[in-house]
């Protein structure tokens, strides 16, 4: 195997276990106080920063998103029906109050949103879900293909934002030079970008492809370089006060990601790709096939969101499984 393949592979596996040892190490004897809790109220309560396709608003006026979905697997497996969830937009500090209060039951969040939160005490953080990337846009008749023939040319980018701070740090790191555009404001940025006063911009890749639905006023067309910036993880986060619990969640994840599997006459795949018994869980048997019929396995759930079948037209990239040249991996029987 390349070099290359084999750093893929241990940054994969390092995805996939480091959930599992911390919700093992935190996970106690005897049944799970938070499932008890949600069962009692009927509904998962769930959180995160809005981010298009992963966790916004939808023309219903309800919250939709991969993480939405993931919040629905969990409350399959917990209860039994997709529905019954609760979500939580978090759009300022007064709205991580109920994380750090331990009253989320689950919470997807990056490592800088738990850190500028001062989070790291509350949280357990569990699977890795969705591999967020700082990216460029360009318009679509740009000669430019790659981020070293941006050298020389206008991006914009927001002052104080962490893609303003990785687009820095890659030219600096690659002894480049480019045109700073900086703008206080995301509505103004897109206007300046929309009319070509900078010949890219630079932001996140959700937010990106959010931004190249509407063209503007001159109709202009974008395509996001594949090439990234930067790339961070949001995870699925619990409370640290209840390991099992944290282990029925990250087992729920680890269910879809793995699930993506096919079945062969050498290998399982779908719900038995990873057998993990409901009992150990405070589940009742066949849960993991119960998520998957209700919900769909990862790719459906990506695809949907922000893949293909969505308005963002994202690939995957790092989301993906490993077989698909991602960094998303499960544990797996061999």
């Amino acid at each position: 195997m390349a070099p290359g393949g084999r750093a893929r592979v241990r940054a994969g596996w390092a995805l996939a276990l480091a959930p599992l040892a911390a919700a093992a190490l935190a996970a106690p004897a005897g049944p799970s106080p938070v499932l008890a809790r949600v069962r009692a109220r009927g509904a998962v309560r769930c959180g995160a920063v809005e981010r298009p396709g992963l966790a916004q608003v939808g023309p219903d006026g309800r919250p939709g998103g991969l993480l939405v979905d993931l919040c629905r697997a969990v409350a399959v497996a917990a209860l039994g029906a997709p529905e019954k969830v609760s979500f939580r937009l978090y759009a300022g500090p007064a709205d991580f109050e109920a994380v750090r209060g331990q009253e989320e039951d689950v919470s997807f969040l990056t490592g800088s949103e738990i850190a500028e939160q001062e989070l790291a005490g509350a949280v357990l953080p569990l699977a890795p879900v969705f591999v967020e990337r700082h990216a460029v846009m360009v318009p679509g008749a740009s000669p430019r293909r790659s981020l070293a023939e941006l050298a020389g040319q206008g991006i914009c980018f927001l002052v104080g934002g962490s893609a303003g701070r990785s687009l820095e740090a890659w030219f600096d790191e690659h002894h480049r030079t480019f045109l700073r555009h900086p703008y206080s404001e995301e509505g103004e940025m897109g206007d300046a970008y929309a009319v070509q006063r900078c010949h890219a911009l630079a932001g996140e890749a959700t937010s990106l492809a959010a931004l190249r639905l509407a063209p503007g006023v001159r109709e202009l067309r974008s395509r996001i370089l594949p090439e990234p910036l930067a790339a961070f993880p949001l995870l699925a986060t619990t409370g640290t006060g209840d390991g099992r619990w944290a282990a029925l969640v990250a087992w729920t994840v680890d269910t879809l990601v793995a699930g993506e599997r096919a079945e062969t006459r050498w290998i399982p795949g779908g719900a038995g790709a990873m057998p993990v018994p409901g009992q150990a869980l405070g589940l009742d048997p066949g849960w993991q096939r119960r998520v998957l019929e209700a919900v769909g396995d990862y790719r459906a759930l990506f695809d949907r969101n922000l893949g293909q079948g969505s308005p963002l037209r994202l690939e995957p990239g790092p989301s993906a499984g490993l077989s698909r040249g991602g960094l998303l991996l499960a544990p797996a029987l061999d």
